[in-house]
């Protein structure tokens, strides 16, 4: 079931209402019920990713009891070992097997002894790469004796399946998601209101902004050798506002959502195009993923302890983790190993933690300094958006070969007023808003009730004139 959908309109305020005002005030019902309704919305798409799900769940949650409760240090790690196998073995078929078979088969060819072998027909479960993320930080914090397991079997499932973060994040971890399924959970009339603003603006973010920049990335993406440079670079340009408003809306609507049932998800985008360095961009940008990679990764293998090569080695080691996390396709992994690239001269020369603060707080306008850091971190973004968003690796060089031509400062051959104005609007809303969680949140100010009314139903009507065809979120893919 897709957020930005009619069913989806039809499916929250029935469960809204279910929710609080019909099965009463006991925790246990309204875990169980929303357990249901996830089911429901997960099996909304294929009924059979529910066996894989539930499948996991159990595995994890019997796993850990059993490990909380054994002594001996070899037979926990066995049981770990368990956990670990199943969730990333699954991960792994589902995800990654066809492309294995296919990088065999390549290179095979390539040393001149082609292989008669073919690929597997497999549909890979929406979401997997995410529920299967969160279920191991339970089993890895519960292991290393940072939590204790959980017996209330309805609390575990509803903490694995709950709905708005199931498919696309963020990515939570026991320790804040699971109590919460454990606690009386009362309405909250600020709470909501504010959850609704928030699945507005996400709405906003992935219609107007995401789905309209998609059009004309897209095309240009595809007929790139019969553009100008210039039109190359707005359509990197429009493909990162496109990839931004997607992943951020659907977070946003995510977020905003539980806060309807009274749960509190965690941040997962802290309006990351305002960074001035690679460095501010990844603590901005997929939040609930840098830190899972940063606590059960790159910890674990010593961080930024140790000597130089350490350092480098983690660096490397969590930024390839990161982009083959996202597909099964090389393109990804370049597009990390850029990343690294970009991140490793900050971390080397002590500069990585230098923008912890939120840019120009305090002020209107940036410093010329600041809005130059900004200009170029969004274009170094925007060079290694172009790997993520290429066909194949041959698509991508060949793209950035017709972009740094001699076209690249002519007028483009595509210039889509309407969306730069949106662009320009947006941009304007997200930095008067950029010290707020997100960019409706609008109970600081005093501004007059109408008033409030008519910017709501402003970008509501917005949604239903400028959103087109209903366009599934990008990240269902990974």
């Amino acid at each position: 079931m897709l957020f930005n959908s009619i069913e989806f309109a039809v499916f929250l305020p029935i469960a809204f209402i279910i929710y609080w005002f019909v099965i009463g005030k006991s925790l246990r019902v309204q875990n169980l019920f929303l357990l249901v309704i996830s089911y429901i919305f997960y099996g909304w798409w294929d009924w059979r990713f529910l066996i894989l799900i539930v499948f996991s769940s159990f595995v994890d949650y019997f796993v850990s009891l059993a490990v909380a409760s054994q002594q001996d240090k070899l037979k926990r790690k066995l049981l770990m070992l368990i956990s670990l196998v199943t969730n990333l073995g699954l991960l792994g078929y589902f995800k990654y097997c066809n492309f294995f078979i296919t990088s065999f088969i390549n290179a095979f060819t390539l040393l001149g002894q082609p292989l008669q072998a073919s690929t597997i027909n497999i549909i890979l479960p929406v979401g997997i790469s995410f529920y299967t993320f969160q279920t191991l930080s339970y089993s890895i914090d519960v292991y290393n004796r940072k939590l204790e397991p959980t017996p209330n079997l309805i609390a575990f499932l509803s903490f694995v399946t709950y709905f708005p973060q199931l498919v696309a994040g963020p990515i939570e971890r026991a320790a804040n998601l699971l109590p919460q399924f454990h606690q009386k959970r009362k309405f909250q009339y600020i709470e909501a209101v504010n959850g609704l603003q928030q699945i507005l603006w996400g709405l906003f973010k992935k219609i107007v902004i995401a789905d309209n920049c998609a059009q004309f990335a897209n095309d240009i993406f595809t007929n790139y050798a019969s553009y100008h440079g210039s039109t190359l670079l707005l359509g990197g340009v429009l493909f990162a506002f496109q990839i931004y408003g997607d992943f951020s809306g659907y977070s946003d609507v995510a977020i905003g959502t539980s806060r309807l049932f009274g749960i509190k998800l965690m941040r997962n985008f802290a309006f990351p195009y305002f960074s001035r360095d690679i460095a501010e961009f990844w603590r901005r940008w997929h939040i609930s993923l840098s830190t899972w990679f940063r606590d059960y990764v790159y910890i674990p293998l010593g961080g930024s302890k140790g000597n130089q090569w350490f350092k480098v080695r983690n660096t490397f080691i969590i930024f390839l983790l990161s982009g083959f996390w996202h597909g099964a396709n090389w393109t990804f992994l370049v597009w990390g190993l850029i990343n690294v690239c970009y991140f490793l001269p900050l971390l080397l020369l002590k500069q990585n933690r230098n923008n912890v603060d939120i840019i120009a707080q305090g002020k209107l306008i940036p410093t010329v300094r600041e809005l130059v850091q900004v200009s170029v971190t969004f274009f170094m973004t925007v060079i290694a958006w172009i790997f993520f968003r290429a066909e194949n690796i041959q698509h991508a060089f060949s793209y950035l070969n017709h972009m740094f031509s001699s076209s690249l400062f002519s007028i483009p051959d595509v210039l889509p007023k309407k969306i730069l104005l949106l662009l320009i609007l947006f941009l304007l809303v997200e930095w008067l808003q950029r010290d707020k969680e997100h960019a409706l949140q609008l109970s600081h100010i005093s501004i007059p009730r109408p008033v409030r009314w008519v910017m709501y139903y402003t970008i509501a009507f917005m949604i239903f004139w400028l959103g087109g065809l209903q366009q599934q979120f990008i990240y269902f893919q990974f």
